[in-house]
């Protein structure tokens, strides 16, 4: 596919663009050395200030930053709008605590003086996916740039209009060039981009198989790399839980960004003593979602991205349902509307063999699993390769701390969804990557920990 913006509603191309040539690549990767050496020496204050008015942006632009995503990529646009919000929130976080997160930290040696300090690394570059355009993005940049860093963005190749805008963002808020720059590139162009001695490391949030490739090329040339990959989240609900706020949250869990994220709870794992009363509870707030133009604000469930994903997603539900697997609601595209819609769809029974025992459906399907008891949710929730996150809920105490020491995950919400927070680090393990986003840990991942020894 070229760089392009395709309505997923309708089908309609609204708006093209030519990728950069290798000469332009090699303008805008000299730019960025350029501007490191200057913006390095920026003071924390100044790059706060920046970046409050980064946050100041967004925030009084959501509305047109929300259409934008939503036009390129589908999301309703009342997510869409919540998206920008989060993205000042992550900017001012970063603004307030940077300082603090960067400040040496003494350490009592043989020295007459020792301690740790961060310093930035260079020119990194941020490999991002299309379901959260701006979210994405903003919370590599806002700790990256806050450390000293400059920014290489190679984004998803059909949201090319966010990614113009991003860098248009913080041009506006008083970055110098070259701060942060977006490469309107193919996926072709990223070996090269990676092996370029200026760049230092990379990040991505994607497949498991981009992650794959960018950390095979990057430990080629020795550059660290921080992956977030893809996941299929437990969602676990035990006897003792609150079952109707667990049903309220599995929907939104399961249909956030029309079910297309990694942290989407994707496998409902029920203890058979409420498993009909959470199945036949589910079934009904899924179909009464509203479904259409995600442009409207009451429309709860828009289209998926592109074509491709729409057939992807749908050929792993036909071999299930061929396989044995019942359908309680859904199962099959909607013909009826223009673009690529999915229905809000639940599968479960599912025989030895489908796709539901390790695949990521990556749209709006649930996948509900029964089980005897805590050890087997346990068992099922830790049986596949991803190890993002994990939503468990019980009032026991005693499950609780169980499901907290013995979930496989990167993260462990209990009697709440998982969702990614600036205060809290955000990263998987296992097959869902490694290193860490947000947090005091996200803006460490790429800065130089110097120890300093003075005699």
């Amino acid at each position: 596919m070229g760089i392009a913006t395709i309505n997923p509603a309708t089908g309609e191309t609204l708006k093209t663009f030519e990728p950069l040539t290798d000469a332009e690549i090699e303008t805008k990767l000299a730019v960025a050395k350029r501007a490191f050496e200057h913006y390095r020496q920026t003071s924390l204050t100044q790059r706060a200030a920046w970046m409050k008015e980064a946050a100041r942006i967004l925030a009084e632009n959501k509305q047109e930053f929300g259409k934008l995503m939503t036009q390129e990529m589908g999301k309703p646009i009342k997510a869409a709008i919540a998206e920008t919000e989060k993205c000042a929130l992550v900017c001012r976080y970063y603004a307030e605590n940077a300082a603090e997160f960067l400040a040496d930290v003494p350490a009592s040696t043989d020295a007459s003086q020792s301690f740790v300090r961060y310093q930035p690394m260079g020119p990194i570059l941020a490999v991002m996916p299309w379901n959260f355009p701006f979210w994405q993005v903003f919370r590599f940049a806002a700790p990256a740039l806050m450390a000293g860093n400059v920014g290489l963005l190679k984004h998803a190749s059909n949201v090319p209009q966010c990614a113009v805008k991003i860098e248009e963002i913080f041009r506006q808020a008083g970055f110098p060039e070259g701060a942060f720059q977006t490469l309107l590139v193919g996926a072709d162009k990223v070996a090269a981009i990676v092996a370029d001695d200026r760049v230092m490391a990379a990040t991505l949030t994607g497949s498991e198989g981009a992650g794959i490739s960018l950390a095979s090329i990057a430990g080629k040339h020795l550059k660290k790399t921080v992956l977030e990959l893809g996941g299929s989240d437990p969602f676990i609900v035990l006897e003792s839980a609150d079952l109707e706020a667990a049903v309220s949250t599995a929907v939104t869990a399961r249909m956030l960004n029309n079910g297309q994220s990694c942290i989407a709870a994707k496998r409902f794992i029920v203890v058979d003593a409420i498993a009909d009363t959470f199945a036949q509870r589910l079934v009904e707030k899924f179909q009464a979602l509203k479904i259409g133009d995600p442009m409207h604000p009451d429309t709860d469930l828009g289209p998926l991205a592109t074509p491709g994903m729409l057939k992807e997603l749908d050929e792993l539900v036909q071999e299930c349902i061929t396989r044995g697997s019942k359908v309680l609601t859904g199962g099959k595209p909607l013909t009826d509307l223009p673009g690529n819609y999915y229905p809000p769809t639940i599968l479960t029974d599912f025989p030895p063999g489908t796709p539901a025992e390790s695949e990521e459906f990556f749209g709006p399907v649930a996948l509900l699993f029964r089980v005897a008891n805590i050890d087997e949710a346990i068992a099922l929730a830790n049986s596949i390769p991803y190890g993002l996150g994990a939503s468990a809920w019980t009032n026991v105490e005693d499950e609780r701390d169980r499901l907290i020491n013995e979930l496989e995950a990167g993260a462990v919400f209990i009697n709440g969804m998982v969702k990614s927070d600036p205060r809290l680090p955000f990263g998987g393990i296992k097959r869902s990557g490694y290193g860490r986003e947000l947090g005091i840990q996200g803006i460490h991942e790429f800065v130089n920990i110097k120890t300093v020894w003075v005699k």
